[in-house]
């Protein structure tokens, strides 16, 4: 008998979610569906999964299940609550090319903020250095696990990524300066003088007797030439995307990802061909002269095209209501299948997570997010969050209502 009750504790489950409406986003919505977790994994996704004895089970009938909400550009940690110049390390703004810095060593891991976007379902982020400079350094991807130190926050085995920028930010930066760049065709000036002197670099390093002393920033953007770390860039114009795409394709780069990219719908097709995919937003712009041709109906018309697309916050405050921002692009041509892939498996593409997050299926992270209705409902609440299977945000336990006003 004991060694019954043994082998039955054995068995249990972590965790199951029972009876909810399961959006696995990569297939169809299971009515009263049930998801199996165990070790931070899920286990079993049906309609028919039987739960074993000693499982936790919460009960989410009449709830909405989807996976936890990805955002590919961050800046949560980097620029921590309070706002204040003291806590303003996300951009280091001494010259155009500073590929050597990481964003990780700047982030606050007990950064307000990130209790906020638990709490609006997000697991999930990609945080980036500012688009101050031309090539501002590396991305650091985290799991919004409660944690003291980064080494508890960091997604392993997360692709590295870096952070470039076009257009007016580098411009109104460094104009001022002797050496620029001033404009636009300063700009991608400076990138190709980037990546032809790490070319130069290493040949000299390869023949030469007296060779040169390492050089981080020469070394990131060589690993970047490697295919070793996937670009992501700040780019508003459908111009300034086309430039960006001389200087790559003259170098061999693939860029992974546009960011912002208000007036892509007027180049997807290049998009396309070059596969690369957007983070925008859903409907914000106007705020400066490269953001004013922007349009709501981008996300789709791009997606349209075959392009990936995410929504992304870019805000420590849009971040905590990304459902919402999925919800407005339905209005304006996107499916609800679509929306929630924008802030799902979109933006796990991008960040090249998606064999681990992104969807509910069999053999991926327990990242889920529990809803009081739809994700696209204007009304919907998040009740709960899980990361790795683990509950980090518990909308009961703050003490506000779980229906419908």
């Amino acid at each position: 008998m004991m060694l019954l009750l043994l082998l039955q504790v054995a068995l249990a489950a972590d965790l199951a979610i029972v009876g909810a409406t399961v959006l696995p986003v990569n297939a169809p919505p299971i009515e009263q569906g049930t998801v199996l977790v165990e070790d931070g994994k899920i286990t079993a996704v049906g309609a028919t999964v039987e739960v074993p004895d000693g499982t936790t089970v919460i009960d989410g009938t009449g709830k909405y299940l989807m996976p936890g909400i990805i955002d590919v550009h961050s800046h949560m940690g980097v620029y921590p609550w309070p706002g204040a110049s003291a806590h303003g390390d996300g951009n280091e703004a001494v010259m155009p090319v500073t590929a050597r810095v990481w964003a990780g060593d700047s982030v606050h891991v007990t950064d307000p903020a990130f209790s906020r976007a638990r709490a609006g379902g997000v697991t999930t982020i990609m945080v980036l250095p500012g688009s101050a400079n031309l090539i501002g350094g590396e991305s650091i991807t985290l799991k919004l696990r409660p944690s003291r130190t980064l080494a508890g926050l960091r997604f392993s085995d997360a692709p590295r990524g870096i952070k470039m920028a076009c257009g007016e930010n580098p411009k109104r930066v460094y104009g001022g300066d002797v050496d620029g760049p001033s404009t636009r065709m300063g700009n991608l000036a400076a990138m190709r003088a980037a990546f032809q002197g790490a070319l130069d670099y290493r040949e000299a390093r390869r023949t030469w007797r007296e060779k040169p002393p390492i050089d981080a920033d020469k070394e990131t953007l060589l690993d970047v030439m490697d295919g070793k770390i996937r670009v992501h860039i700040h780019c508003y114009r459908h111009d300034d995307i086309e430039g960006i795409y001389r200087v790559m394709d003259k170098y061999k780069i693939q860029v992974s990802s546009f960011h912002h990219a208000l007036e892509a719908y007027k180049v997807r097709d290049l998009l396309a061909a070059h596969g690369t995919g957007i983070a925008t937003w859903a409907d914000w712009w106007g705020f400066k002269m490269e953001a004013h041709d922007g349009i709501p109906y981008n996300a789709a018309l791009v997606r349209s095209a075959g392009v990936p697309v995410a929504i992304h916050s870019d805000s420590a405050n849009q971040v905590q209501r990304l459902y919402v921002q999925a919800a407005k692009t339905v209005r304006y041509g996107m499916s609800e299948a679509e929306a929630l892939r924008a802030i799902t498996l979109g933006p796990a593409e991008l960040i090249g997570v998606d064999k681990r997050v992104g969807t509910i299926e069999v053999g991926k992270d327990a990242d889920l997010a529990l809803f009081s209705h739809h994700p696209l409902d204007v009304y919907t609440r998040v009740l709960r969050t899980f990361i790795d299977g683990d509950e980090v945000y518990n909308r009961s336990e703050e003490g506000t209502p779980d229906a419908r006003p």
